[in-house]
């Protein structure tokens, strides 16, 4: 695969992996085909419940258990392909006027992602509600869209020379707040499910903090560590928000524990005028330099886990599977980790198992939509532009101006598109060209 951007994650040699949201399911992408996993039963066998040829790709991204799949391909890095793989079939396409960076779902938004700029369609048809322009260089194309539809925030960097963050509401779609989060720029941004706290890291990777995203007040600072400043790729909350895995540049990925009862109860003995300790250490610590005391304040990992090398890409995920919480790592060198996590802190990550993501298994449903004339590919609908033509207006530099162009067929990708969205098809329905 070759290099888009300095891209590590489209490195020759390596895959694409990325977890959907609530960590259900897993896509993968190597050189010349994508494939989807569950997660269910991944503690013994890793089950495939989708796999097709296609273009090299760089971004997939699954709704929840829905059959909607939103891809970006190397060969058309300005093109956005939404696709019922259930029906084997793409929906609509949507060409913009740079390279897409990041692409995000949850069931009320798509967001997608430039250098520069940032749109958010509606997710029931896929028209742009409101363009973000002018943001400030976002070359890696990070930002974070909450995965809640009560509180569905987008949050992106709002500075190149330090670490503030812009959260947007994106269904009443105006500014929700900044947070001053870092000195330095970020580099990495997670919701928790709820969307009603948000963690940040920077470029120095030392530390990690968590805010509110309602009133940016700061709820958790955790360090990850002292001696080296290190590059975080993987920030994410676990499902039941009670815990925070980061992964780096490093072959250590931390697991935080979120102690809410904890941070409750420190901020009630701040409050409290009769706590002798409390104003005892706050005299003492007012004689410290200020990143002294930040170093006692803030709270160590949980757990961690030693991977075999430093260097290797890696996402990862939290998550209830059988009733056992659950670490998942899945790294760009084709592999996927399953650790349980001990009820005891500083106790160490077990190894469950460790799957081979290029290895093909018997659970899979092997079809090739190559052709647009296989498998009923509607392929004359589209939103922004004909099928497989990127749009006029978007190639002139005006891509993403909310004008959707209705082709023949497109009540049948209405009904297409409603039906992934809903996930109501069942999985059998298509045929498998083995």
């Amino acid at each position: 695969m070759m290099s888009l951007l300095g891209r590590p994650d489209v490195d020759a040699g390596e895959v694409f992996v990325n977890f959907n949201q609530n960590i259900t399911s897993l896509a993968v992408a190597t050189s010349g085909s994508y494939s989807l996993y569950s997660l269910g039963s991944v503690d013994s066998t890793l089950d495939k419940i989708y796999h097709t040829k296609s273009d090299d790709l760089f971004l997939i991204e699954r709704l929840f258990e829905s059959s909607l799949v939103a891809i970006v391909s190397q060969r058309a890095p300005r093109k956005l392909k939404v696709c019922h793989f259930k029906k084997q079939s793409e929906i609509c396409n949507y060409s913009y006027s740079n390279t897409i960076l990041a692409v995000k779902l949850n069931r009320e938004r798509l967001i997608v992602c430039l250098e520069e700029s940032l749109y958010i369609h509606n997710i029931q048809d896929m028209k742009v509600v409101h363009t973000i322009r002018d943001t400030p260089c976002n070359q890696l194309g990070l930002c974070a869209l909450s995965s809640s539809s009560d509180h569905c925030y987008l949050a992106y960097p709002g500075s190149v020379t330090s670490g503030e963050v812009q959260i947007f509401d994106a269904i009443n779609l105006h500014a929700k707040t900044m947070i001053p989060a870092h000195d330095t720029p970020l580099a990495a941004i997670a919701f928790s499910p709820s969307g009603t706290e948000i963690a940040t890291a920077s470029e120095r990777g030392t530390v990690i903090r968590v805010f509110s995203s309602q009133d940016g007040s700061r709820l958790f600072e955790l360090r990850r560590g002292l001696k080296r400043c290190v590059s975080i790729v993987s920030l994410s909350f676990s499902t039941c928000a009670e815990y925070l895995v980061s992964s780096s540049n490093t072959e250590t990925v931390h697991i935080f524990r979120l102690d809410r009862s904890a941070a409750e109860s420190n901020e009630h003995g701040k409050q409290s005028g009769d706590d002798w300790m409390g104003f005892l250490s706050k005299t003492v610590t007012s004689y410290l330099p200020t990143q002294v005391t930040d170093v006692f304040s803030q709270g160590r990992a949980f757990a961690s886990v030693t991977l075999p090398e430093a260097g290797v890409r890696r996402m990862c995920a939290i998550t209830t599977i059988q009733k056992q919480l659950r670490l998942l790592i899945a790294s760009q060198d084709g592999y996927l980790y399953v650790y349980s996590i001990p009820s005891i802190e500083g106790a160490e990550c077990q190894l469950i198992k460790r799957h081979d993501l290029r290895l093909d298994d018997n659970y899979a449903m092997d079809v090739k939509v190559d052709s647009p004339h296989a498998s009923g590919l509607n392929s004359n609908v589209c939103i922004g532009g004909a099928a497989g033509v990127p749009n006029a207006a978007a190639a002139a530099g005006g891509g993403g101006d909310g004008k959707a162009t209705d082709k023949p067929g497109s009540s049948n990708a209405g009904a297409s598109y409603a039906s992934a969205v809903k996930g109501d098809e069942p999985a059998g329905s298509s045929s498998s060209n083995n």
